[in-house]
This record gives structure tokens, sequence and C-alpha cells, in this order.
């Protein structure tokens, strides 16, 4: 029976160093930061942080750049978030560094440093992960380490599936109408709202 316990004891660690969904009110804003997808290239009616915003009722900013890499983001991340004071930041970062074969530990570090940049301010991060460059599409693990060691909630292998499947998507990189909806939804799982 005991050999049982340990593995148990594990999972119910590893559930419970998971973060929990941010909690923010009413009137908190929400910064949608990153590039194209934040943009939401591709979309012919509304954009992910337009559909972010139904989905929550908060006030959603969209501060993406298209062709962004995050060592351009984090150049620009403190102004964009002393000009709008979010409560959270949803940071979707990394994609165009992957296309261009940038080295994943300079992602990492500019991601950290956006990350560094938010808590200092006391403002919460939801990180989204993007998949690295590869045959199969996979959630780069950079994006895992630094939800653990900031302990920021992660939206994992969204992005992955979504652009592994073409009726989600506009281009090979770029979602559609209904991709940018569900990525929508899957950060807003992230977010709960106190009334």
């Amino acid at each position: 029976m005991t050999r049982w316990l340990a593995p148990l004891l594990i999972l119910f660690l590893s559930a419970c160093s998971e973060p929990a969904r941010i909690e923010l009110n009413r009137d908190a804003k929400v910064l949608a930061f990153g590039d194209s997808l934040t943009v939401s290239v591709g979309a012919k009616h509304s954009s992910y942080p337009e559909q972010l915003a139904h989905l929550t009722g908060l006030e959603v900013i969209a501060s993406g750049v298209s062709g962004e890499q995050t060592h351009q983001g984090l150049a620009r991340l403190n102004d964009t978030l002393a000009k709008h004071q979010p409560g959270v930041l949803v940071l979707l970062e990394g994609g165009n560094d992957f296309l261009r074969n940038k080295q994943p530990h300079a992602v990492k570090n500019n991601l950290a440093a956006m990350i560094e940049l938010a808590h200092r301010q006391g403002i919460e991060v939801i990180l989204v992960a993007v998949p690295q460059k590869s045959l199969f599409l996979n959630d780069a693990p950079l994006y895992q380490e630094l939800a653990e060691q900031y302990q920021v909630p992660l939206v994992a292998n969204t992005l992955s599936d979504l652009l592994g499947n073409n009726q989600y998507k506009s281009d090979q990189v770029h979602l559609n109408d209904t991709g940018y909806r569900l990525l929508a939804e899957a950060v807003a799982e992230q977010i709960h709202v106190v009334k």
C-alpha cells in the first residue's frame, strides 16, 4: 500500500504548485501584449483581444506589433505598462524569434525580464506558450520553465494545437476567427472576475 503513497503525494504536490487563476475586479484592465497574433492578423471579424473582452467583461487593451521579437517587446513594455496600468499582462511573444532561429536562452531571458518588469509593478502575468520551430508543433519548453520559475498561469498547448489544425488557421503562422476565439477562451479560463 505504501508503494502507491509516494506517486500520489508527488501528483498532489504538483497539482498544488500550479498557480491559481488570476482574480480581477470588474474595473481591472487586461493588457494583451505581443506580436501579430495579438494584432490578430488573419482575423476577418474580431481580434483575440476583442474576443477576450467579450468573454471576461473586462477592458482589454490590444498592444501587438506584427513581426516583433522578444527583445523589441522588452524595449517597449515598460512604457506600455506605465501608460495603461493593467491588472494583468497577457504575454504572447516568441514566435518571430523562433522563425528567425534565435537562441532559446535569449528568448527565455527576454521573456523573464518582461515578467519581472510586470511583477515589480504589481501586475499579474499570464504567459501564452508558443510552439518551437520543428516538424511537429509543440510548445517550446522554456514557457513551462518560466511559468514554474515565476509561478504564473500558463496557456499551454493551445497555440500549438490550433496552428497544427488547418481549420483554425488563416496561413502557416496565423489563426482565423475561430482560432482566435479559441485562443481567447483559453486565456479567459485563467481569469476569474470578482463581482
